[in-house]
């Protein structure tokens, strides 16, 4: 056998059917999706419908709930700190925030900041600002002579109820102007 003698078995290569390219092709006009009705269309997917009979998702009981005030962090093992530090992708000087770790591909997302987790081995001194850091993470970086600085964070439900309040004050101003 030479390399110009190889092929593929017989059928493992099949071309795809061209429907709907006139009747001598046999899939022409309807191009086998028979006639009228929802299936007939183009985009329309009809997943999950049984026939029916009640679909599996809504036979299963909910579970959970989404919480609202949730915190999306971005987080960042010291271990793969360090790794990025031997890598030369860091510079330990100066303060180690979001933008600096994201500049070296350790984060990404995390709109409500970073948080340092202790898994792995720290070895540079280095300095932290973020917004969130385990016990163990804390330890590990001061350890070493490093230091984590916490950024203050505002609790979202605060937010939201001085900005009510904020916004009924200025209602309630307006309606007195009005009356004057």
């Amino acid at each position: 056998m030479k390399l110009n003698e190889i092929k593929d078995n017989k059928g493992a290569r099949q071309s795809r059917v061209r429907v709907g390219r006139g009747i001598g092709s046999g899939l022409g006009k309807t191009a086998g999706r028979g006639q009228k009705g929802a299936k007939s269309r183009s985009g329309v997917s009809i997943a999950g419908f049984e026939g029916g009979q009640m679909p599996l998702h809504m036979r299963l009981p909910k579970r959970g709930f989404n919480n609202i005030f949730a915190r999306d962090y971005a987080e960042v093992n010291i271990g793969a700190v360090q790794k990025a530090i031997d890598a030369g992708k860091l510079d330990i000087k100066g303060v180690l925030d979001q933008a600096a770790l994201n500049a070296a591909g350790l984060t990404r997302g995390g709109k409500d900041g970073v948080r340092l987790l202790g898994k792995g081995e720290l070895k540079a001194k280095l300095n932290f600002k973020v917004a969130g850091v385990s016990k163990g993470a804390r330890e590990a970086v001061e350890k070493v002579g490093g230091s984590v600085e916490l950024i203050e964070r505002k609790n979202p439900a605060e937010l939201a109820a001085a900005k009510k309040g904020k916004v009924r004050e200025k209602r309630l101003a307006d309606q007195a102007a009005a009356k004057a």
